[in-house]
C-alpha cells in the first residue's frame, strides 16, 4: 500500500501531519520550533540536544519537557540531565561509543514506532514552497537492501543503501513536486527547509 504525505506539511498552519521530532546537540531556529513542537506526537533529545532545547526555551521549559532523552550524557549539562530527571522526563543512557547519539536515539524511536509500519512505498509531497534545495535518504539501524525512488535529480533503482557504500544525503528534487519512495526497510527522510 502506497502511503501519501507533504514532508513539510507540520509547518502549514493547517497541516496535520504526524511526525517525531528529535533534537540533536546542534543550534537551531526557533522560528519553526513552538510549531513543530506542539504539532509532534512523539518528541527526544539526543544528548546535548536537551541543553538546547533547556535554552531556547528558558522562562518555560516546563511546557517543552521532552518524552525521552538518550544517549552517554557526556554533553548534556548535569544540572540540564537533573532538572528534566525531575519533571519526569525518560532518560535512557546509551553507552555504546560505536554509534553516535544521533545514531542511537534515532534506534530508540524506530522501537517505539516499529509498529506503525514504516518499510513499502511512500508518496511525498514537496511542493509547499518551503522546500530547500536539499534532501536525502538515510538507513536506520540496517542497511536497506532494495530502493527505488522518483521525483529526485538523481533516483535510486533498486539500489543498497548502507553506511560505509552509498547513503543519499545530498540530493535535490526534479521539480516535479512529487517524490516516490519503495524501500524493504526504514529510512530517514531529510530536507532542507527555506528560511
Amino acid at each position: 500500500m502506497e502511503r501519501a504525505f507533504t514532508p513539510l506539511d507540520c509547518l502549514l498552519p493547517a497541516g496535520n501531519l504526524k511526525f517525531c521530532l528529535l533534537i540533536l546537540n546542534q543550534p537551531f531556529n526557533k522560528g519553526h520550533f513552538h510549531c513543530l513542537w506542539s504539532k509532534a506526537a512523539l518528541r527526544a533529545c539526543a544528548d546535548g540536544g536537551a541543553n538546547h532545547l533547556y535554552y531556547i526555551t528558558e522562562g518555560s521549559q516546563d511546557s517543552f519537557l521532552p518524552d525521552y532523552i538518550s544517549g552517554d550524557f557526556d554533553s548534556i549539562q548535569p544540572e540540564i540531565k537533573e532538572y528534566y530527571k525531575v519533571k519526569g522526563c525518560e532518560l535512557i543512557e546509551t553507552m555504546d561509543q560505536d554509534l553516535t547519539d544521533f545514531t542511537k536515539c534515532l534506534q530508540i524511536l524506530q522501537k517505539k514506532i516499529e509498529k506503525k509500519g514504516l518499510q513499502g512505498k511512500h508518496k511525498l509531497h514537496v511542493d509547499t514552497g518551503l522546500e530547500g534545495s536539499w534532501c536525502g535518504l538515510i538507513p536506520i539501524g540496517n542497511s536497506c537492501e532494495s530502493v527505488t525512488t522518483t521525483g529526485l535529480r538523481w533516483n535510486l533503482t533498486n539500489q543498497v543503501l548502507k553506511f560505509g557504500t552509498l547513503v543519499s544525503t545530498s540530493n535535490t528534487y526534479d521539480n516535479s513536486g512529487i517524490v516516490t519512495i519503495e524501500t524493504d526497510k526504514p529510512l530517514l527522510w531529510t530536507m532542507a527547509i527555506e528560511s
